[in-house]
């Protein structure tokens, strides 16, 4: 009988002890379920860019006709002298420099893997800057062995470039955005050209007419494009973009004198001593530029304890 009150008292120990040996180990529980990554691309920023930028070499093309006291005179007759320059006086390019100013939003959808947002911006130009192209033209005249010999000069310039996009892009990385951007874009352009046009008839120049004409103002317009954006530490990230941009057509419109050279001419009456001649083009053109952002409202990423 005692045997086995000591076998139950032993037996009771053991169960106390072991509760009390369990009681001190480490809890095993699950551990948390990580949330996912902060907003870290919400909110204002601020930047600077540099690049470079080059225009597309679209032709110019050149109308005549009668301007003056006499503008519905003999139409037909200066439309003869009408041309098309392959131009780059559109085609201006040179370095870049501006800044920029934006927000940034991360909608909650995909776990803030999108981000949407607008972005204004302003470049100066500088460098070459300006395109120019000589053209030369021979059109035939009304008259037997009669020809209109045309040349022209165009230049043009690009003083600034700005733009107000929107932006939606994606993130590869917590850190690292891929996104495309497209909005209104406007610049400061300067067109300048000048006309010659000498009638020739039987090895004779009978006269020349001599023109010039400018244009400046600012052109709007569109542009679209895509770019890289990469975090690479708090508040701060770095890009690198393409835009193409279009700011449509132009035109430059001078009047003509023409002085007669001879007395030979059967064409050249006084009801032509004057005539009209516009150039017209269109400006577009890409630009490559990287930049830096400055971001006023980082948030850190979570930290997850670990047990």
């Amino acid at each position: 009988m005692k045997k086995i009150g000591f076998s139950v008292a032993a037996l009771a120990l053991a169960i106390s002890a072991g509760s009390a040996l369990a009681a001190d180990l480490p809890s095993r529980k699950a551990a948390p379920v990580a949330p996912p990554p902060a907003p870290l691309w919400k909110g204002f920023y601020v930047g600077l860019n540099a690049g470079g930028t080059w225009g597309n070499n679209n032709p110019v093309n050149v109308t005549t006709y009668p301007a003056g006291t006499y503008a519905n005179s003999n139409a037909a007759y200066w439309a003869i002298g009408n041309g098309s320059v392959n131009s780059n006086a559109n085609n201006a390019s040179g370095f870049i420099g501006g800044g920029q100013v934006g927000y940034n939003w991360q909608p909650t959808y995909g776990g803030y893997s999108f981000v949407a947002g607008a972005e204004a911006d302003i470049q100066g130009i500088a460098g070459t800057g300006n395109g120019n192209r000589n053209g030369y033209w021979i059109t035939p005249g009304s008259a037997s062995n009669e020809t209109i010999s045309n040349f022209s000069n165009t230049s043009g310039s690009l003083q600034y470039l700005g733009t107000v996009r929107g932006r939606l892009g994606w993130l590869a990385t917590p850190t690292l955005l891929i996104y495309g951007t497209g909005g209104l874009a406007y610049g400061g352009v300067t067109f300048n050209r000048s006309t010659t046009s000498i009638e020739t008839q039987a090895g004779v120049n009978n006269w020349i007419a001599l023109g010039n004409a400018t244009y400046s103002n600012t052109q709007v317009g569109w542009t679209a494009g895509g770019g890289l954006e990469w975090m690479f530490m708090p508040n701060w990230s770095a890009k690198a973009e393409y835009l193409y941009y279009d700011l449509g057509n132009i035109s430059a419109t001078s009047v003509s004198t023409i002085s007669p050279l001879t007395n030979a001419s059967p064409i050249l009456t006084t009801a032509q001593l004057f005539r009209s001649s516009t150039a017209s083009g269109r400006i577009d053109g890409n630009l490559v530029r990287a930049g830096v952002n400055y971001h006023f409202n980082f948030a850190s990423a979570p930290v997850v304890a670990k047990y």
